[in-house]
């Protein structure tokens, strides 16, 4: 025979409501993705050539640059969200999983600046760089 109820052998391991916010979170950003992902392929595609001076001047256009903005800080929250699920999946050592967790925001949060960074870069400098 086990001591306790039913209910105390379960309590603290049933939901903590947070699934089916994350899964949300990643199925906006995954509709959000497709959509900036074919505008980014088919304003590619317009372009007349792929030369440096061509597509710093499209890029130094301010919409383009908001919609690359979008598009590089969707594509690294998907990134985050798509990836914290397969550590706490996973990894079962605590102590690991901590740390591929720190590591992988470093990493999101960091490639996400430098992209921002670089497209910023580029659209207030112009094409003329």
């Amino acid at each position: 025979m086990r001591a306790g109820t039913e209910l105390g052998r379960v309590r603290g391991l049933g939901s903590a409501r947070a699934g089916t916010h994350h899964w949300w979170l990643q199925r906006l950003t995954a509709a959000g993705n497709v959509l900036l992902v074919v505008w980014f392929v088919a304003s590619l595609l317009r372009l007349p050539s792929y030369d440096y001076e061509v597509v710093t001047g499209w890029l130094s256009s301010p919409l383009v640059a908001v919609a690359m903005l979008l598009l590089t800080v969707n594509v690294f929250w998907h990134l985050r969200l798509g990836l914290q699920i397969v550590i706490e999946d996973y990894v079962h050592n605590e102590a690991s999983k901590i740390g591929l967790l720190v590591l992988l925001n470093f990493y999101a949060i960091g490639g996400a600046a430098i992209a921002v960074f670089s497209i910023l870069k580029i659209a207030f400098s112009g094409a003329a760089s």
